[in-house]
């Protein structure tokens, strides 16, 4: 039964926070998000894609613009992304999966690059007086760890590492958005910009937020219909700390996007 008195619906996926396996954003807890947004994108022909996030994850950020094309691919919708505060790194990844990418004129877009590092301890604990034992099979199983001096093997296996993923993600945005980038290499140097210089470079397609996205997909009395991960706060004050820990421990040893 149909209700012609019923307020257009517009889908919005919402994409906050840090990507990583333990993260806020990760394919775990998007791919049902993903459905039911699809599935009623599917109806009205369009996804709009909150995003505000720092990056993180190459695999993540990669598994979840790959959910969000091929549900598009498959029902035949537009995604329209709409960045906020941040979509850098991991976090613009994502919004490239989108067939347009709109941002606030002060939002932070962009930082198409690779980090990782951390801290050397070798001679702290030499001074300190504690002997480490570490056992281990396979030569290179130790790789980075901080409190061994530092090995120039290690440091060239980690930069190869580091521009493998780095030139993926160059490829990925010029695949989705090579119709519409204006600048040359300096746009994948891992600097960020705001959305206005974003938009004029191509990075973004113009200025405006999820609101306005709404309204011109669905019209002025269009509602937006939010899916994202079901989160409680008494779920999650546990993992909390633990997360923010580990994500930490993980950039020191693997590049993040971020």
């Amino acid at each position: 039964m149909r209700f012609p008195f019923r307020r257009p619906r517009i889908p919005v996926l919402v994409l906050h926070g840090m990507i990583a396996r333990r993260g806020a954003i990760h394919i775990g807890a998007y791919e049902k998000p993903i459905a039911r947004a699809a599935a009623m994108a599917k109806r009205c022909g369009h996804l709009v894609l909150d995003i505000d996030s720092p990056g993180g994850s190459p695999v993540q950020s990669d598994l979840v613009a790959g959910a969000l094309r091929s549900a598009a691919e498959k029902d035949g919708f537009r995604i329209h992304a709409a960045i906020a505060d941040l979509g850098a790194s991991g976090g613009y990844w994502i919004a490239c999966a989108a067939d347009r990418i709109l941002a606030n004129p002060m939002s932070i877009v962009g930082s198409i690059g690779v980090i990782g590092g951390g801290f050397g301890f070798p001679e702290a604990i030499a001074r300190l007086g504690i002997e480490r034992r570490v056992y281990k099979a396979g030569a290179n199983k130790q790789r980075l760890d901080p409190f061994l001096p530092e090995r120039s093997e290690d440091v060239e296996f980690t930069q190869a590492l580091m521009t493998d993923i780095h030139q993926g993600f160059i490829a990925w945005v010029k695949r989705r958005r090579g119709f519409a980038l204006k600048g040359g290499e300096e746009l994948f140097d891992g600097g960020y910009m705001l959305g206005a210089r974003a938009v004029e470079v191509g990075l973004a397609d113009g200025l405006g937020d999820v609101a306005a996205l709404v309204r011109e997909l669905g019209g002025e009395k269009a509602r937006a219909v939010r899916f994202g991960p079901r989160r409680g706060w008494l779920g999650r004050i546990p993992g909390l700390a633990f997360d923010a820990l580990a994500e930490r421990a993980a950039e020191m040893r693997f590049p993040t996007l971020g």
